[in-house]
């Protein structure tokens, strides 16, 4: 693998996505969402994609285009219901969308444990509810606990702040939630930034996703980081 992870054109950056993926999609509702990422696998025309994302849409243009070209099977997140955000609430009417509700910690700590290698934890977290129906109980110190196994992604799509050819990233501040989780957890992670600086330009006690984690780097063109950076 080359050291330079710097692709030329969104094209490269999501080559080898096909029909069936599962995808890690980082954002804080708009904050860090990859748009250009997101645009790019519309664009190829792949479907009956698994998407696993904190919210389903939530003020996030690109992401519900996704959804309202029909390219998604399932999702998998915290928050499938905002405020001006219609279309996935549309096609789960309709029957037309899987949904797997997660407990925000929960789907935090679950792609952290695929990117860690841990096959399952236990959490008080949703035990008693719906959501833990079918799922391995135990009591742990006196308190009735779930079994909840890891999450990973064929690719993850992240957005960063800033990152060198090695594909060392920061993010900007809330743009920092799920994506550093997600990049450890996808066989290929893509991250697109803002700003690609030179190696030595960036603090090694400051990054917060190490290269080796990095697949491909997309780097965004002025437009594009200006649009982002005003979420």
């Amino acid at each position: 693998m080359s050291v330079n992870k710097v692709v030329t054109s969104v094209e490269e950056a999501v080559a080898g996505i096909g029909d069936g993926a599962t995808l890690m999609v980082s954002g804080f509702g708009p904050p860090g969402q990859p748009s250009e990422l997101i645009d790019a696998v519309l664009a190829t025309g792949v479907s009956d994609l698994t998407i696993i994302n904190n919210n389903a849409g939530a003020g996030g243009r690109a992401i519900s285009d996704l959804f309202a070209a029909k390219r998604v099977r399932k999702v998998i997140c915290s928050f499938p219901k905002a405020i001006g955000s219609t279309v996935f609430d549309d096609l789960y009417r309709a029957g037309e969308i899987q949904l797997e509700l997660v407990p925000q910690g929960t789907l935090a700590e679950r792609i952290r444990a695929g990117g860690a290698g841990i096959k399952g934890f236990f959490t008080p977290t949703a035990y008693g509810t719906e959501l833990a129906a079918g799922k391995e109980t135990r009591v742990i110190d006196g308190i009735p606990c779930v079994l909840e196994t890891p999450l990973y992604a064929d690719f993850a799509l992240v957005r960063a702040d800033t990152g060198d050819r090695y594909g060392n990233l920061t993010y900007r501040k809330t743009g920092r939630n799920f994506g550093p989780l997600m990049a450890a957890a996808a066989d290929v992670a893509i991250a697109e930034v803002a700003h690609l600086v030179e190696p030595s330009a960036m603090d090694a006690e400051a990054i917060v996703t190490p290269g080796i984690y990095i697949d491909r780097l997309l780097v965004l063109d002025e437009a594009a980081a200006t649009e982002q950076e005003a979420r």
